[in-house]
């Protein structure tokens, strides 16, 4: 096959990828806590040739010696933007913000194998309850919402005001007077490239940590004990995306035409080939 239909089309299906990507990003633009993704592009093999037999010949080159012929590019990766989003005033108690860049709650998903820990930045909270008298801090999807013993947040009575303090501490006031108080689970990612999307506005770290020879503590740090004072939340606020929609838009643009580009290279390798089959 013709090289540059080669070199074209493997650009292609990663071109794919990246504005898939994007597609993601501008389809949550309003959606609570998200963090955009940004993907970058590195060189496939390439092939070197070189013509030119005497090194001592290339003395003061300034390009690189010989001719190099790539094979496309690839998507080398596709990493989160921990940037802080712009700040929403709701007003609503149950309503909480991070403050500073790189927190996240804690929460309990159940899939096909068992229960898991997630990570969020949404801190739209609700009450579901789980009998006359008891009650569950949960996630506008349902998932509990866990402390910092990673224990789901639970209170019998009946509630008259909420607090959180700016350390993440969750206050419930009752009618009778007394108060319960919990911790809310908060870690501060240290390595964010190493978070994997997994639904629902959700985070989690990936299933081949050993491959990859990280740990969970190279990855984040449980905010508890003395680093609780590290942790920074605001209540009666909503953090919104920090999805740029001018920027993403204009690098839609921009990949569409590196993409027709490729497609057009690939026509005209096409159109070469039968010209040189036709030839009698």
């Amino acid at each position: 096959m013709n090289r540059t239909m080669i070199t074209a089309t493997n650009t292609l299906s990663q071109l794919q990828k990246q504005m898939d990507i994007i597609s993601h990003n501008l389809s949550n633009v309003d959606t609570t806590g998200y963090k955009r993704r940004e993907a970058t592009f590195t060189d496939l093999l390439f092939q070197q040739f070189n013509n030119q037999p005497s090194a001592q010949s290339e003395i003061g080159r300034l390009t690189p010696n010989g001719i190099r012929q790539g094979t496309g590019a690839k998507l080398a990766q596709s990493q989160i933007v921990m940037k802080q989003g712009n700040i929403k005033t709701t007003d609503r108690p149950l309503d909480t913000a991070f403050t500073k860049e790189g927190q996240f709650y804690k929460v309990l998903v159940q899939n096909e194998q068992g229960s898991a820990v997630r990570y969020t930045r949404d801190g739209a909270f609700y009450l579901t309850p789980l009998s006359n008298t008891e009650n569950m801090l949960v996630t506008g999807d349902g998932y509990p919402v866990l402390d910092e013993n990673d224990n789901p947040i639970t209170f019998t009575g009946s509630p008259k005001d909420y607090t959180v303090s700016p350390t993440g501490q969750f206050v419930i006031r009752m009618d009778n007077g007394g108060d319960q108080a919990f911790n809310l689970g908060v870690i501060q990612v240290n390595k964010p490239q190493y978070l994997e999307q997994k639904g629902n506005n959700l985070a989690g770290l990936p299933d081949n940590l050993d491959q990859l020879g990280v740990t969970e503590q190279d990855i984040f740090t449980e905010l508890t004990g003395a680093l609780r004072n590290q942790v920074s939340v605001q209540q009666g606020v909503l953090e919104q995306s920090n999805v740029d929609m001018a920027k993403e838009m204009t690098e839609l643009i921009n990949v569409q035409r590196s993409y027709q580009f490729q497609a057009r290279s690939v026509n005209m390798a096409d159109q070469m080939m039968g010209l040189v089959n036709g030839i009698r």
